[in-house]
């Protein structure tokens, strides 16, 4: 059986990572990536959603490094039948904050500058109360968290999840999906006709896509029409 819930996330602090980066300023997308919402939701390597992964890749407390290993993780959440949409805005509001770099080393042979160059960047980022949604379809019952830690500052946001009704499978037709959606997991059991790109690490997303292929009605949500058989994958 297929369980589909939407996902309703709420910031409670500013939220920042760095989707644009022009000159010193650092801009933050008001969208969220699957890949990084994984991850937020408690969803790789987790005893209770049974996608443990070896102790050579282990995503716990303490990393040894910080390399991304997107396919270690993620390949679990495929074999448990677990797939995150990409999260899109509700609605949201900016905040810009400047910022000034500051020098930790303990000793500076100071020298005489030879122009007078301020230290400083802006960051642009998401502010409180701003709201994301993103869709969670799973073959078993999911338990989430209430509350999460978003973007390089790990801001607080509340979860709110809603289990939709039943769900309908429907055969191959064209239709169109106006939310995000990660062009790797969609492409590959869909023929995807037309798209808006958004240009995001690590995977640039798309939005307001055109495809043909089989796909999810819900009864609690109209119009809706959510793509089956969506799976991470990764390029070779």
């Amino acid at each position: 059986m297929t369980i589909i819930y939407r996902c309703t996330l709420e910031l409670h602090d500013l939220m920042y990572f760095a989707t644009r980066e022009i000159g010193r300023l650092y801009e933050t997308e008001p969208i969220l990536h699957n890949y990084g919402l994984c991850y937020a939701l408690g969803l790789v390597d987790s005893d209770r959603h049974s996608t443990t992964v070896s102790e050579e890749h282990s995503y716990r407390y303490f990393c040894p490094e910080q390399v991304p290993k997107y396919e270690e993780h993620l390949t679990p959440l495929n074999q448990q039948g677990i797939y995150v949409t990409p999260a899109r805005a509700v609605h949201h509001a900016t905040v810009l904050n400047t910022w000034k770099y500051a020098n930790n080393n303990y000793h500076v042979e100071m020298e005489k500058t030879q122009k007078n160059i301020p230290s400083f960047g802006r960051a642009k980022e998401v502010a409180p109360e701003s709201q994301f949604e993103c869709f969670i379809i799973s073959e078993k019952s999911l338990v989430l968290p209430k509350w999460i830690r978003l973007g390089k500052w790990a801001s607080k946001a509340e979860v709110l999840v809603e289990e939709l009704g039943k769900s309908k499978l429907h055969q191959e037709a064209e239709f169109t999906y106006p939310y995000p959606l990660n062009p790797l997991d969609v492409m590959f059991t869909n023929q995807v006709l037309s798209y808006d790109t958004m240009n995001m690490p690590p995977v640039s997303l798309i939005r307001n896509v055109r495809m043909r292929g089989e796909f999810y009605t819900c009864a609690d949500v109209k119009d809706l029409k959510l793509p089956a058989r969506m799976q991470y994958r990764f390029a070779g």
